[in-house]
């Protein structure tokens, strides 16, 4: 697999992945310590936000969040408490977005630790549609709509004051979709979940 170098016009930007959800429907095992390639599944999204071009990386954290720290070797990334997590996704990606506020960051690129065919490529290729902090992208599949999602900075009063429940940024894209620079990656990632105990035979 290639790693893609940073490029200047990518330093902006910190990758922000969504890791805390409890696994409700796989019998209450977080997500982020699911087995994939012999090391916890956070430790998968981590490595390919950071070969798609992520230098910083903050990884909110819920569920087990204890566990999660002892267990997966994550060096280098900001681990953000959720101890709301169980009210929803929205509760993550607001906590996300808070915690990279002062650090600089122009742009946050949005990925979930459950969509593990999501690889480098879709993640390089949606970095490569940052053009500073009025920038909102999206993956597209087939011209729906995924993640990874990139949302500048001057988006994120607006994100959070409508991320509720398990919908996440949805209300948001959904009233500035005419904003949303599409980046179709059907042909180089696969955006399906694993939710359910028969969705576990993506992983390795």
């Amino acid at each position: 697999m290639t790693t893609r170098k940073t490029t200047d016009g990518a330093r902006g930007v910190a990758g922000l992945l969504l890791a805390a959800g409890g696994g409700r429907r796989l019998g209450g095992r977080p997500k982020a310590l699911l087995p994939h390639r012999g090391r916890p599944l956070v430790e998968h999204a981590v490595r390919i936000l950071r070969e798609g071009g992520c230098a910083t990386v903050h990884v909110v954290l819920g569920a087990q969040a204890d566990a999660v720290r002892a267990r997966a070797a994550l060096p280098g990334c900001v681990l953000v408490d959720n101890p709301d997590w169980e009210q929803g996704m929205g509760t993550s990606l607001r906590a996300g977005l808070g915690s990279l506020a002062g650090t600089g960051a122009r742009a946050a690129l949005v990925s979930l630790v459950d969509q593990p065919g999501i690889g480098p490529e879709a993640v390089a290729r949606v970095l490569a549609a940052y053009e500073g902090e009025a920038s909102l992208a999206s993956a597209a599949y087939g011209g729906v709509r995924g993640h990874p999602v990139l949302f500048g900075a001057a988006h994120w009063p607006g994100i959070a004051a409508t991320a509720t429940g398990d919908r996440g940024a949805r209300a948001y894209l959904a009233e500035h979709r005419q904003a949303i620079a599409l980046v179709e990656c059907g042909d180089v990632a696969r955006p399906f979940d694993i939710d359910t105990e028969a969705d576990l035979a993506h992983l390795e």
